[in-house]
C-alpha cells in the first residue's frame, strides 16, 4: 500500500460515523435474552462473541449458556439505533433510558 493510500485509509477510518444503540443477545435453546447498549453497534457483536469464545465474558449467566448450548444457539440483533443528531451527553443518558425500556420489554437481563 502506498503511503498516500495508507494515510487516506486511516483518515477515512477516523472520520467514520459510528451508530450507537441497543442490542439483544438471545439463546434460542434456553430462551434467555440479554440486552446491552453500545456507542458503536458495528463492533459490539464481535467483542461479545470473542469474550464468549475465550470464556472471558463478565456476564456469568451468558457465559454458562454459551458453554452449555454452544455458539450456534446464540443470535445477535440490533433492537434500536439512536439518531445521529443527539449530543454526546444526551446520547449517554438516552442509551441508559432506552436499555432500561428494552430490558423490561424483552424481559431480559443486562449484558
Amino acid at each position: 500500500m502506498r503511503s498516500d493510500d495508507k494515510k487516506t485509509a486511516i483518515m477515512a477510518y477516523k472520520e467514520r460515523k459510528t451508530v450507537a444503540g441497543i442490542y439483544a443477545v438471545r439463546c434460542r435453546v434456553s430462551g434467555r435474552v440479554w440486552v446491552g447498549q453500545s456507542p458503536n453497534l458495528d463492533t459490539v457483536q464481535n467483542r461479545i462473541w470473542f469474550t464468549l469464545r475465550f470464556a472471558s465474558n463478565p456476564n456469568r449467566d451468558m457465559q454458562a449458556a454459551w458453554r452449555d448450548h454452544g455458539a450456534e444457539s446464540f443470535t445477535f440483533e440490533i433492537v434500536e439505533r439512536l439518531a445521529q443528531d443527539i449530543s454526546p451527553h444526551g446520547r449517554k443518558s438516552h442509551l441508559k433510558a432506552r436499555v432500561a425500556y428494552w430490558r423490561l420489554a424483552l424481559d431480559a437481563a443486562i449484558v
